[in-house]
């Protein structure tokens, strides 16, 4: 099947979309990646991937005529969002029109379009604070900030299609990527940089003076808060085998994607320091809003349901692989 199926990844040029889109060449599938190279890297898809890109927008509906028109398309993997916790604080607007809005255009053409699955990006910030650790899914869903808000309207939308109009989707709540291709062919690479792995290998490599720990008083261990770090490879294989469960007949369902183990900011800083053979200042700083202490998922359903086995759960391999690429 996989030889004669066109995937459009949208977002394809971003950091988990790149990983992706090599993931699903690896099992043999022809890609189409539509970005609008605000966030993403042309040079990744054309010269590292060397994929087709179409720079454009999901909220273009015109172009995702022409797109579904031209190309023979299967199914759709759903990457292109705005991703920052706290510029969605100070700008909602911004986030509703292009993960909300945006998206339910594309998720109408793909309708006009007769395309009837898609694999979306979500995050387990749906969640909001969890009252029990790990996550299930059937986690009560209170967002505590715009962007875990417009992610859940879009699940939402996607539940209401399913029923009304057949479209098939599989939700994955991401918990936080990071590491790199352990081939070294691709990275974590933000304009801001805003998560921590990254930040703290650029402090080791000199480029950044310290790395800022938000809050040091949460109730764990170590003071600092607790996250799911999943290695980038692992999850873009968990979208090649959700996408391989849709086009099998699956039906719409969400999963969790996380490592299951939890680690402190602290841990984080003082494996990097290891990995990297260099000491990394830290400054300490208040807690940032809406931040819980602790945040980590169940996988199980995924692992049951798509066959998903992570391959690089340790935090020293996540690092590793993060810093012979950076």
């Amino acid at each position: 099947m996989a030889s004669h199926s066109t995937i459009l990844v949208t977002g394809g040029a971003g950091y988990i979309g790149s990983h992706t889109v090599l993931a699903l060449q690896r099992a043999g599938y022809s890609v189409i990646v539509l970005d609008n190279l605000v966030f993403g890297h042309r040079e990744l898809v054309e010269r590292v991937l060397k994929v087709k890109l179409v720079v454009g927008d999901i909220g273009d509906r015109t172009l995702l005529d022409q797109l579904f028109a031209q190309y023979e398309i299967s199914a759709v993997l759903h990457f292109a969002a705005y991703a920052c916790v706290g510029e969605s604080v100070i700008d909602p607007a911004k986030y509703y029109l292009n993960n909300v809005v945006g998206s339910l255009t594309l998720i109408e053409a793909m309708r006009a379009a007769a395309i009837d699955k898609l694999v979306f990006s979500s995050t387990c910030a749906t969640y909001g604070n969890p009252d029990t650790s790990p996550i299930p899914e059937t986690h009560s869903q209170r967002p505590i900030n715009p962007y875990g808000s417009s992610k859940l309207t879009v699940e939402r939308i996607l539940a209401d299609f399913d029923q009304a109009y057949n479209l098939r989707s599989l939700s994955l709540r991401y918990f936080n990527a990071a590491g790199a291709d352990p081939s070294g062919r691709l990275g974590e690479d933000h304009t801001p940089e805003t998560h921590l792995i990254p930040l703290v290998l650029l402090t080791a490599l000199g480029k950044r003076a310290s790395v800022s720990v938000f809050g040091s008083d949460y109730p764990t261990p170590d003071g600092t808060c607790i996250r799911d770090y999943i290695h980038v490879s692992d999850l873009a294989q968990a979208h090649v085998l959700g996408l391989e469960y849709l086009l099998q007949g699956g039906t719409t369902t969400v999963c969790n994607l996380g490592n299951g183990n939890g680690f402190s900011v602290n841990q984080v800083i003082q494996t990097a320091r290891e990995v990297t053979g260099q000491a990394i200042s830290v400054v300490d700083c208040p807690r940032r809003l809406g931040d819980p202490p602790v945040l980590v998922g169940s996988s199980d359903r995924a692992k049951e349901l798509l066959g998903w086995v992570p391959q690089y759960s340790s935090l020293r391999q996540i690092l590793t692989h993060a810093w012979n690429w950076h």
